[in-house]
């Protein structure tokens, strides 16, 4: 027998986003003296994530390699270049590619 969904879960799901966002700042903020540590904040945040169903915000999804979950600094440890429709980060560490669509800005 399924168990109803509990009103909590809503509660559950901000405070879980919130705390993500402060995981993805303070990995921003140490990884210039830490990588790994920095790469510690993405798993956490990940975790966290999966455990509460929480959709990563897109800012984010940007932020580590879908390959290796590494933060990633473009110029640091990626590389971002734009090909036709496509933004393309390649990650320094695992050598992957990601691709993210774009539709370019039409001017007038």
């Amino acid at each position: 027998m399924k168990r109803p969904h509990s009103k909590k879960s809503g509660q559950l799901k901000e405070i879980a986003l919130e705390r993500i966002n402060e995981l993805f700042s303070q990995a921003e903020k140490v990884f210039r003296k830490s990588p790994d540590l920095a790469d510690r904040y993405v798993e956490l945040a990940r975790k966290i994530g999966m455990k509460y169903k929480v959709t990563m915000p897109r800012q984010h999804k940007r932020r580590f390699c879908k390959h290796c979950y590494t933060y990633l600094v473009p110029g640091a440890n990626c590389r971002v270049r734009l090909t036709g429709q496509k933004v393309v980060y390649f990650c320094h560490k695992c050598r992957n590619y990601m691709r993210f669509p774009y539709s370019p800005a039409k001017t007038k």
